[in-house]
């Protein structure tokens, strides 16, 4: 998704008036950085959009087997510990995490930041500004992130207290112990 910021200087937007911005503009997709910046996320062109899909989809195919945790797709907002709010491709919680929220919280951007994400990077997407965001979800609570660049179809691995770990043409990625027995095959996404 391409994106642009625009830097909300003269007003400061409470969560409550941020969530009502997006509820009342459902054809615009917002996220929102740190510092309250307001970031405009373009729609994804076909190519991208279908490899969305057949990430989310292999992801909740996963997480219905295993029943271990809840799956969530690119509109699921995640109010994150530094204040940002943020939508990654896919994303995915333990069971218990889910289960302590309210049914309030459960309906509103989750204030909580996932254990798991996938960004797909798309054609318009600066890799920079991703592999920042990545860096933010993991310093966030991340246990493991995945940056997938098609162009160059690298693989971006995000732990904990590590260095990136960098994986050229895998053909499958492991979700380790954050998602046992998961794997994602990445030919139908390459």
């Amino acid at each position: 998704m391409s994106r642009f910021t625009l830097a909300m200087t003269a007003v400061q937007l409470t969560d409550e008036q941020f969530f009502q911005l997006c509820q009342h503009n459902r054809d615009v997709k917002f996220e929102r950085n740190s510092q309250g910046d307001l970031i405009v996320m373009t729609p994804t062109g076909g190519e991208t959009g279908n490899r969305n899909i057949e990430i989310a989809y292999q992801v909740q195919a996963w997480s219905r087997e295993t029943r271990l945790g809840a799956a969530f797709d690119s509109s699921t907002g995640f109010r994150l510990p530094n204040g940002a709010d943020r939508s990654p491709d896919a994303a995915w919680i333990p069971l218990e995490r889910w289960n302590a929220l309210t049914p309030e919280q459960r309906t509103k951007f989750l204030p909580l930041c996932p254990d798991f994400v996938i960004e797909l990077r798309s054609p318009s997407d600066n890799l920079n500004e991703l592999r920042c965001k990545m860096e933010e979800y993991r310093d966030n609570g991340t246990r493991l992130g995945w940056l997938i660049d098609r162009a160059h179809r690298r693989v971006e691995i995000y732990r904990p207290d590590s260095e990136v770990e960098i994986v050229e043409n895998p053909i499958s990625l492991s979700g380790e112990d954050v998602l046992p027995s998961f794997v994602l095959h990445l030919e139908p996404i390459w």
